[in-house]
């Protein structure tokens, strides 16, 4: 007796036959734009880190995408009996997806975090910006370019669907999935592997493809004993080196006009005096502003380099580009400090606070001193920025100018570029500070050093993370802890931009 299979059933295993080979292509154009994620980030430099690479770029890209296709796709194959309408529905779910997946690359090269709840407000801030500079015919090429590419989808299906027989006959489904399987459970457990013996050329790669979270020691070897979470602990935290000894500064060629017309004096406080009020009341105040150094050669490093203090021995042979930039265009000047100076390259700028020449000045002084200095240098018509915090309570003092200060929020880090910038320089800061210009400011967060601790400060909220990787949120108006969920992306985005000048990364 021969049974044959009823019409409704060889259509719906045409149909998930059909769907496999779908899915399996689109998987490959997934890791192909899964590439831009890679060539982002730093290479690991050791064969076992380039092999957990691929294993998780192969392993994850594949799972996610199959997972997708599991979860919309093959459902829609049993559910729905015109195989046009499962064609159109998958070709719009697998180009929507990609499209995504192509947007969460390019916004990770561009600021190293994914697509995520708690990046929602930055991608808003992004987005607003962006919106900004684009017409309305770079937005209709954007969604003309989408159409181009629901089109390739459609055509991609419709040619599955005319070859599907044939492509049945190769029989790759096991060594397929054996592949991707493999890929997936080998990098887990390298991870696993990785993370007890916190071995960085991979922990360095947690973040780099989205939705990803890999297996750790922590949470597998410990289950089951394998696994001594105090010496683990002790081990991670022995982990962290503050020392960065080999950095490019400044990150690229700095090719700058100066204006030596005008004339620009800075004056840092190096203790935690409350500070007398100015006669000149028009200054303009930044009253959220960060001095995190946690020394006073941390503090004089942070100003005149525009890095955070863990720089601080690298640069110990470097010239700041704050110094050598007016000094190369012919303005004076001059470096007044009442403690010594911790890099001797800079000896050639001290001068004694009583030589009052035009051009630039900077100068580490006591809260008591301030005033008078900046009241005569008002007096002589120039420019003036005052900051101090230096050594107060979580680090937080005031910015004072007469210049047209945009920002709310502010750092140590930002006086190089905004120095540089008021004196008429246009080069991008990122080339030799991490801080931003406060007279256009593009970032609403700000990220430094305080010791061992990195220092994120964002949304009225600041995240302190120790080596050791626990981290404290307290509230920057009250100084009180915070119970606000960790911003992974921001952080990830944050330290990123952080070790831009590191050979390491």
């Amino acid at each position: 007796m021969i049974l044959a299979e009823s019409p409704r059933r060889q259509r719906v295993t045409k149909l998930v036959n059909w769907g496999h080979w779908f899915a399996l292509a689109n998987i490959i154009i997934a890791i192909v734009i899964a590439s831009i994620f890679v060539f982002s980030s730093p290479m690991p430099g050791t064969g076992v880190g380039t092999l957990y690479l691929l294993a998780n770029w192969f392993g994850h890209i594949g799972f996610m995408t199959f997972f997708g296709f599991v979860i919309f796709i093959l459902p829609l194959c049993y559910l729905v009996s015109n195989q046009r309408v499962i064609k159109a529905s998958a070709s719009i779910i697998a180009a929507v997806g990609l499209a995504l997946l192509a947007f969460d690359a390019l916004l990770f090269n561009r600021t190293g975090f994914h697509i995520s709840f708690y990046a929602a407000d930055l991608l808003k801030n992004q987005a607003q910006s962006q919106i900004a500079m684009e017409n309305w015919q770079q937005w209709a090429f954007l969604f003309l370019l989408f159409i181009v590419w629901l089109g390739f989808q459609l055509v991609l299906a419709n040619a599955i669907w005319k070859r599907v027989e044939r492509f049945s006959r190769y029989k790759i489904g096991i060594p397929v999935t054996t592949f991707f399987v493999s890929c997936f459970v080998t990098s887990h457990a390298i991870h696993v592997w990785a993370d007890a013996k916190l071995y960085q050329p991979i922990i360095k790669q947690d973040n780099m493809f989205p939705l990803s979270y890999p297996a750790t020691a922590k949470t597998t070897m410990s289950r089951y004993g394998l696994l001594d979470l105090a010496a683990y602990e002790e081990r991670k935290q022995l982990q962290f080196n503050p020392d960065i000894h080999s950095i490019t500064y400044p990150a690229e060629p700095v090719y700058c006009s100066i204006e030596t017309s005008k004339n620009l004096t800075v004056v840092v406080q190096t203790d935690s005096s409350p500070l007398p009020e100015f006669a000149d009341t028009s200054l303009n105040v930044i009253g959220d502003y960060y001095s995190t150094a946690s020394s006073i050669e941390g503090l004089i490093t942070t100003t005149l380099f525009g890095v955070p203090e863990i720089y601080q021995d690298a640069l110990s042979q470097k010239r700041p580009v704050l110094l050598a930039l007016p000094l190369g265009s012919g303005m004076p000047v001059s470096i007044h400090s009442e403690v010594a100076l911790p890099l001797p390259q800079l000896s050639g700028y001290i001068q004694p606070l009583t030589n009052n020449h035009q051009g630039l000045h900077i100068a580490f002084l006591n809260g008591d001193d301030i005033n008078r200095y900046a009241s005569d240098a008002l007096s002589r018509g120039h420019d003036v920025i005052v900051a101090t915090g230096f050594s107060s309570e979580f680090g937080k003092g005031h910015l004072l100018s007469n210049l047209p200060l945009k920002a709310s929020l502010a750092s140590t880090e930002d006086l190089a570029p905004t120095i540089l910038n008021a004196l008429g320089c246009s080069a991008p800061s990122t080339y030799y500070s991490t801080g931003q210009n406060l007279l256009s400011p593009s970032r609403s967060w700000l990220v430094s050093t305080s010791g061992e601790r990195i220092v994120v400060f964002h949304d009225n909220k600041r995240t302190d993370v120790l080596s050791n990787g626990s981290y404290e949120i307290s509230d920057m108006r009250t100084g009180k802890r915070s119970n606000d969920a960790l911003n992974v992306d921001l952080l990830s985005q944050a330290i990123k931009h952080l070790s831009r000048f590191s050979k390491q990364n």
